[in-house]
């Protein structure tokens, strides 16, 4: 990859890949976040979304830069000091409840689109997370990219067939005019539950040398996650609002569109997503103990990341006997609170505090780092 992709795109598309399967890949997120609030309601919650996206990623990555810090548990440590665990807590409980949701997803998908048991699919999607995993960072980091130019162009064709089949209903549905009580509110807690996973693709930002890089990749971050998520939701608002009571609206909205190639084009493009966002979550977790062994002069074993990675999903899966629906209904409205007051404000005020004092220095590594 060319040295200005990796330091002002990657960073962005590595986050936009973490968060998409539990941002908006089945279209569930987007109808609790926006379109409950109806079509114009919906539209404008994105605004304080990406700007908050788009701030604390900017902070955020210079953070991390300034202080060396790769690893979300060093990168706390300097944050959030002796309360940096409470990150940890919240990160391992995310990690669950989106793993449950891909799981979940997963499962849905097969099952709607082949008649597969919902099961298998589950079971698959989480086997391939683990594959990626124990290959590491570089193939991560370029399954990521690849990836997100695919998901970009099945988006991009989902939204221009949605305009060209019904672009009426689409601006009718805007065209009203209606603004629930709470769209910013909503739009804010969207943003932090997105923003919460900006330490598990630090990973990302090692290739960032400057300030001024850190910012740019930071301010780009916003548009890079959300512009999806936007394309999606004008394709939801044609159809809104029967698209509010179903578990999963992308599979509502392929089947309005009637082309079964491209129902099965879009949900392998949707599956590829959902994989990224578990071996994102988990690599992150891995590099959180390789941190600690590295610390130590020591490398994680190998087996180690398996075992760690095997848990995790087993876990995840277990929990995606929940259900989609509640999940995300109950499960990320109460956790992007806690990521507002552990992530979003500090970042935004002592982490903003603690980087004037460092100007613009070349950045200091972790303990860890240096051995």
């Amino acid at each position: 990859m060319p040295s200005w992709f990796r330091r002002y795109l990657l960073p962005g598309l590595v986050f936009q890949s973490i968060i998409i399967a539990g941002g908006y890949g089945t279209g569930r997120e987007l109808v609790e976040f926006f379109l409950e609030y109806g079509p114009t309601g919906g539209l404008l919650g994105m605004l304080p979304s990406t700007v908050l996206v788009s701030a604390t990623c900017m902070v955020g990555f210079e953070f991390a830069r300034a202080y060396g810090s790769y690893d979300y548990r060093s990168y706390f440590k300097h944050l959030l000091g002796r309360g940096w665990f409470l990150y940890e807590i919240g990160y391992l409980t995310a990690v669950l409840l989106i793993l449950a949701v891909i799981g979940s997803a997963g499962g849905t998908f097969l099952a709607e689109t082949f008649g597969i048991p919902g099961w298998v699919g589950a079971v698959g999607l989480l086997l391939a997370v683990g594959v990626l995993v124990f290959r590491g960072t570089g193939t991560i980091e370029r399954f990521f990219a690849g990836w997100s130019f695919l998901l970009y162009g099945a988006y991009i064709v989902l939204f221009a067939w949605s305009i060209a089949r019904f672009g009426d209903q689409i601006s009718a549905g805007l065209g009203t005019g209606e603004v629930g009580p709470g769209w910013f509110s909503s739009g804010a807690r969207y943003g932090a539950l997105q923003v919460s996973l900006v330490p598990a693709m630090l990973f990302a930002t090692r290739h960032i040398r400057r300030r001024r890089e850190a910012l740019w990749a930071g301010a780009l971050a916003g548009p890079i996650a959300i512009i999806p998520g936007l394309l999606f939701f004008f394709a939801l608002a044609g159809q809104y609002p029967v698209v509010l009571d179903r578990p999963v609206p992308t599979n509502h909205l392929l089947e309005v569109l009637g082309s079964r190639a491209f129902q099965i084009t879009f949900q392998v493009v949707l599956f590829g997503t959902l994989i990224e966002t578990g071996a994102g979550l988990i690599h992150a977790f891995n590099e959180r103990v390789d941190g600690v062994y590295r610390g130590r002069g020591r490398a994680m074993p190998g087996g180690l990341r398996l075992l760690t990675g095997a848990g995790l999903l087993l876990a995840g899966y277990l929990l995606s006997r929940v259900g989609l629906v509640g999940l995300i209904g109950t499960g990320y409205n109460a956790i992007s609170v806690v990521f507002m007051a552990i992530v979003v404000v500090p970042l935004l005020t002592v982490g903003i505090y603690k980087l004037r004092g460092r100007g613009g220095a070349a950045p200091q590594r972790s303990v860890a780092e240096q051995k």
